[in-house]
């Protein structure tokens, strides 16, 4: 899988930009606020209809476009994937003033077909690896539930599917809820929304549960290779119940989490969830929320069996955080049956030498590979000769003078 051309239109800083790439691995170099994080995040919101650095899809829009009377952007990638020599996948962003009040709409099209995201999934596929992803240790459980759901929903049509339901459901039962505890609504309307809820939810922790089983085999092998074997990295899922497995007897409400190496199906875990609504069914009308599913969710890493999170020092940090993105590209290319593509944000300078080396070898042999940096010289000179170094100055696209490939620029505002 690699992206043979990027087009932008009105997307960040770029008011038109037209970007061939290759498929060895690619720099993208210059100073900051200069237009490189932008390639990797429209390259990422092509695979996944969100951006990783924004909430509010309306900041995608190039700011010289606010006042006309359609803003748009628009991004387009030709790109090459196992199953098909070449696709156009294409993504436009309209605020539409029409009728008054400003409407923000999103139109997606497969060689000019129109289709739903849901239609798109696993046509192109990304991994993303920021400085920040020190928070999948260090920051809070929704950070952590993000890195599960972001990439279960590029591979997984179903759990696509059952988390875009279950974040829709989940809002109409609390505010049910809140309904019954104002007199309002009886107590005997929330079996429905129990159900449908339960049975979304339950598709999501059996899809975490397999996914963190798979990722901790390959995070185990490459964190022993980065500590010399002296630690040992371990996965933690901890769901807000821990349903068991059929025929375990009862239910645990305990904090050691569920076994990744149980088989747990979601027929298992619908029921045991409708009956912890259930139980919970007064506290969550006098609290006006839902105490229980996949939305406080937990995932903690653990080095030696001691929470990182709370015991680790920064180095231990990083290393657990550098295992785990390697071992999800090894995921994702295991069920795609191709290697993704790679989007590295400022990582490689946070990295020492010897993790920053283990790196750029184990990423060598994936099919294309992006990154962003500020220096040069942390690369080596073997690395940097079979890679291509594009300059970034004031959203303008330039091989790198004395790089592989001297030329005109390629892009502009």
């Amino acid at each position: 899988m690699y992206i043979e051309h990027l087009s932008l239109t009105n997307f960040r800083n770029y008011a038109r930009l037209e970007l061939s790439l290759p498929q060895a691995p690619i720099v993208l170099y210059g100073a900051n606020a200069q237009g490189k994080t932008s390639i990797l995040e429209a390259i990422y919101y092509l695979a996944t209809s969100r951006s990783p650095y924004t909430t509010s899809d309306r900041q995608l829009i190039h700011w010289a476009v606010e006042e006309d009377v359609l803003p748009f952007a628009r991004l387009v990638a030709e790109l090459t994937t196992k199953e098909a020599m070449l696709q156009q996948l294409e993504m436009t962003l309209m605020l539409d003033r029409s009728n008054g009040l400003p409407r923000f709409k999103k139109v997606i099209r497969v060689n000019g077909v129109d289709k739903r995201v849901m239609d798109v999934v696993g046509l192109l596929s990304v991994v993303l690896f920021l400085p920040q992803d020190l928070a999948l240790v260090e920051g809070s459980p929704a950070e952590r539930r993000r890195f599960m759901d972001e990439t279960l929903t590029q591979v997984d049509r179903d759990y696509l599917q059952a988390l875009d339901t279950y974040e829709k459901l989940l809002p109409q039962r609390n505010a049910l809820l809140k309904r019954i505890a104002e007199g309002q609504a009886k107590p005997e309307e929330l079996a429905y929304w129990d159900e449908q809820l339960a049975q979304q939810g339950a598709v999501i922790i059996a899809g975490r549960q397999r996914f963190l089983r798979d990722l901790e085999y390959v995070a185990q092998r490459v964190h022993s290779d980065l500590t010399g074997g002296v630690e040992t990295l371990t996965l933690q899922y901890l769901p807000s119940f821990t349903p068991t497995a059929e025929g375990d007897g009862q239910m645990s409400f305990g904090v050691l989490g569920l076994d990744l190496h149980r088989e747990m199906t979601p027929e298992g875990i619908a029921p045991q969830f409708v009956e912890r609504l259930k139980n919970e069914r007064q506290e969550s009308i006098q609290r006006g929320i839902t105490l229980s599913g996949p939305h406080r969710d937990e995932l903690r890493l653990l080095i030696n069996n001691r929470d990182c999170g709370l015991y680790g020092s920064r180095g231990q940090a990083r290393t657990a955080v550098l295992a785990l993105k390697l071992a999800e590209l090894s995921w994702m290319k295991e069920r795609l049956g191709e290697w993704p593509i790679l989007l590295l944000d400022e990582v490689i300078a946070e990295l020492d030498k010897q993790r920053r080396a283990y790196l750029l070898e184990r990423i060598d042999g994936a099919a294309q590979t992006l990154m962003t940096t500020t220096e040069l010289d942390i690369f080596t000179e073997p690395f940097l000769q079979r890679a291509t170094v594009f300059e970034v100055v004031a959203g303008q696209i330039a091989p790198h003078l004395g790089a592989n490939h001297p030329g005109k620029p390629l892009g502009h505002r």
